[in-house]
């Protein structure tokens, strides 16, 4: 072989592994894809979220879900349109999405599902808490979310509704700090969804409120504009509205679109 040969078989087969490395990064040999799924959720889907991610890779291995980020809805709508790279958004209510859509990186999505409020006890309510007037006591200590995030505006609208003015002694960024607060002692009760009293168990009980259907919040998804990896999201939020994805949901006590 000449050396000009020589030296085209060497640039040829520099060239074969550059176009295989490249490939790599789309699909593997067994099909798979490397294609990694970015989600926000909202801080009261995990668990639900957690589950779905792991049915979601068994019926589709060509994807990967990064670990979820959760938090309160408002809080990830920022980082969204701060510039954040997101596939998949899941929050809480509608409205915490409008920042979202208002910056025309998405549009309003599809409801997935709904969620009530229910009073969060200590095991055993040793103060006796049973109706929304009984966190107004000055004997009780009471947490509730911020009203700038869904589970704040939604406690708020009940407790407008029933015309009861609640001092809190601190106001919470997401449902998960409400849900520690009390399950820790450092409050006698507070405001949070009845999926979140449901998910700590023996660590907290519910009192449920005969006005709860005042205040539904109803949990949008959306794949945005600018998602990454815009197919493998669509599949992700296809699976979440279907038959098996609604029923994991159910088992965390949410309820239907």
């Amino acid at each position: 072989m000449s050396r000009t040969a020589r030296v085209s078989a060497a640039l040829l087969a520099l060239l074969a592994l550059i176009l295989a490395a490249c490939g790599s990064n789309d699909d593997k040999a067994d099909g798979s894809s490397d294609a990694k799924i970015t989600i926000f959720a909202a801080a009261s889907l995990q668990g639900s979220f957690d589950d779905l991610s792991a049915a979601f890779t068994k019926a589709h291995p060509e994807y990967t879900v990064a670990p979820i980020v959760y938090d309160g809805s408002q809080a990830l709508a920022k980082q969204i349109v701060e510039g954040a790279d997101v596939d998949v958004i899941a929050f809480a209510n509608e409205s915490s999405l409008d920042p979202v859509t208002e910056a025309g990186l998405s549009d309003k999505g599809s409801i997935f599902a709904t969620n009530t409020m229910e009073i969060a006890v200590a095991p055993g309510n040793p103060k006796h808490i049973t109706t929304l007037a009984d966190l107004a006591k000055p004997d009780v200590t009471t947490v509730l979310c911020a009203p700038e995030v869904p589970c704040g505006s939604a406690s708020q609208k009940l407790l407008k509704a029933a015309n009861i003015d609640v001092k809190a002694v601190s106001e919470e960024t997401n449902v998960t700090s409400v849900v520690t607060r009390i399950a820790n002692g450092e409050a006698d009760a507070g405001l949070v969804y009845a999926t979140d009293v449901a998910a700590a168990g023996d660590k907290l009980e519910g009192v449920t409120l005969p006005n709860a259907d005042d205040a539904i919040n109803r949990y949008p998804i959306v794949v945005p504009k600018n998602a990454p990896s815009p197919e493998a999201a669509k599949a992700f939020a296809d699976f979440v509205l279907s038959a098996e994805g609604q029923k994991i949901l159910k088992q965390y006590g949410f309820g239907p679109a």
